[in-house]
């Protein structure tokens, strides 16, 4: 592997990385750049598993060392993500691609302005939802939003801000503590299968895996500090700007 393109794939990790700790889309932007080396999509797809399964670890690693989790919730919803990610990453849907990048496009613009303009009632911060009713329901939503990131992964961030802000009510900050805990756990049984199968590329996956980690870590800490009202704008600027992306430049 080149100069060039080790920079390219760690430079782009490092995007996706920051990207999909405080927003998500990271791999909007990563599958793309992984083709363009010359890697199958399915390769692609499972290469990317290596980077966003590193990412999150440090990700955790990042929130709890400014101490925001959400454990032992977070456990719950990501042992019912890794179940769906298992039946996603084997199922073979055959929906073509321009297609497929305009309806993301419209349904995270749709998930994200939900997310940003309806958790807050006139300025004041609702309280957490943890009974027993909105934990079920957390933790059977989480089985379909793995079943969708075990296929494809792209934008699952957004449907998990989506799901937690909601359901629960937590801050974004608290979300994301949550969401790089459950992406972590769920990823892996992803990217087993992934490996099982074959369609791993371990050159460019640990290369951008270390891009994505970086980034993580960076933006874990970063969102702590800035706080909810950062969180919120970034994810506006991020999902108007993968929206353009997969609509226009698909």
């Amino acid at each position: 592997m080149d100069w060039l393109k080790l920079l390219l794939i760690v430079g782009v990790g490092y995007i996706a990385g920051f990207l999909n700790t405080v927003a998500g889309g990271g791999s909007l932007i990563t599958l793309p750049v992984l083709i363009f080396l010359g890697l199958p999509p399915a390769v692609a797809n499972g290469t990317n598993r290596i980077a966003i399964f590193s990412q999150n670890i440090f990700g955790v690693l990042g929130f709890k060392s400014k101490g925001v989790s959400a454990f032992p919730y977070s456990l719950w919803l990501g042992l019912s993500a890794l179940a769906g990610a298992i039946i996603g990453a084997k199922i073979a849907v055959d929906i073509p691609g321009d297609l497929f990048n305009k309806i993301l496009a419209v349904v995270i613009v749709i998930v994200v302005l939900f997310t940003v303009f309806t958790r807050k009632n006139k300025g004041v911060e609702e309280a957490e939802r943890m009974d027993r009713k909105h934990i079920i329901i957390g933790i059977l939503s989480f089985f379909f939003i793995g079943i969708y990131g075990g296929f494809i992964q792209a934008g699952v961030g957004f449907i998990i801000i989506a799901a937690l802000t909601t359901i629960n009510k937590y801050s974004l900050v608290k979300t994301n503590s949550a969401k790089v805990f459950v992406v972590m756990i769920y990823t892996l049984a992803a990217l087993i299968v992934f490996i099982v199968e074959g369609k791993v590329h371990w050159g460019y996956g640990i290369v951008l895996a270390i891009g994505n980690s970086t980034g993580s870590w960076t933006a874990s800490r970063l969102s702590v500090k800035k706080g909810d009202s950062w969180i919120k704008w970034f994810i506006v600027l991020t999902v108007i700007a993968l929206a353009i992306k997969l609509w226009i430049f698909n």
